[in-house]
């Protein structure tokens, strides 16, 4: 099958359905990918068709139980190569998204995907959470965070939901054995101002791969002590 056929399949799956622009930046964000991780570490997966599934297809999903069509602003925090946030901007052209990640390296590569994809209203910034998440310009000013990242539930809340508006939304992609991980982080998420709404599980097509994604509700403003200094949030969670 085609790279081509992946991605227009896989995403009908989800109820996206990618024009011929769209794919063809889909095509050109892989090949950006295998051309910098030769000189940088972006991602262990290499294989054309295994991108194509497990990081594009993969960072998608979401949208299977989200409208992103109903939101304007959006943040990807700990973005790395991009993911979920650049295949979202592709799949949904209408957003606004700004992608974060505390290692320059990666923003710079990310810089070069949205010049050459010709993403508007897609911006990359150097940052860590937990300084970016005090500041003004963005603490409660987005509807929509959005984490494909590793750490713990109750990390990863006091990381997005500074950000996140009253009544936006943190969608939050965890392993599909995630049951005592989200019952452990429900007090952080509450002192924090959120509120676990829903949880689905997706099938991520032509693979073996399930994932849990978590949709969190901002309901009160954090207290201006969250996010904490860099570190703590890691070092020592919401208990």
């Amino acid at each position: 099958m085609e790279l081509k056929q992946y991605l227009d399949d896989g995403s009908k799956e989800f109820g996206i359905h990618l024009n011929s622009k769209q794919i063809d930046q889909f095509l050109e964000y892989k090949d950006l990918l295998l051309e910098w991780n030769e000189k940088m570490n972006l991602t262990a997966i290499t294989e054309e068709k295994d991108i194509i599934i497990k990081h594009f297809l993969d960072s998608i999903s979401i949208g299977k139980f989200f409208d992103f069509s109903s939101v304007e602003s959006v943040i990807d925090i700990g973005t790395g190569a991009g993911f979920p946030g650049v295949p979202l901007k592709i799949a949904y052209p209408n957003l606004k998204i700004t992608l974060m990640d505390s290692l320059n390296k990666r923003i710079e590569f990310l810089k070069e995907v949205v010049l050459k994809l010709s993403l508007d209203e897609a911006e990359p910034i150097h940052g860590r959470a937990e300084e970016l998440g005090q500041d003004k310009l963005h603490r409660e000013s987005y509807d929509v965070s959005v984490s494909r990242a590793v750490a713990h539930l109750s990390v990863l809340a006091e990381y997005t939901l500074p950000f996140i508006k009253i009544g936006g939304k943190f969608l939050c992609m965890k392993s599909i054995n995630s049951d005592e991980e989200i019952e452990a982080s429900k007090k952080a998420i509450t002192i924090l101002g959120g509120k676990i709404i829903d949880q689905k599980d997706v099938h991520i097509p032509f693979s073996d791969i399930s994932h849990r994604i978590i949709f969190i509700e901002k309901e009160r403003e954090t207290p201006a002590k969250y996010p904490r200094k860099p570190g703590k949030p890691s070092k020592n969670p919401i208990q």
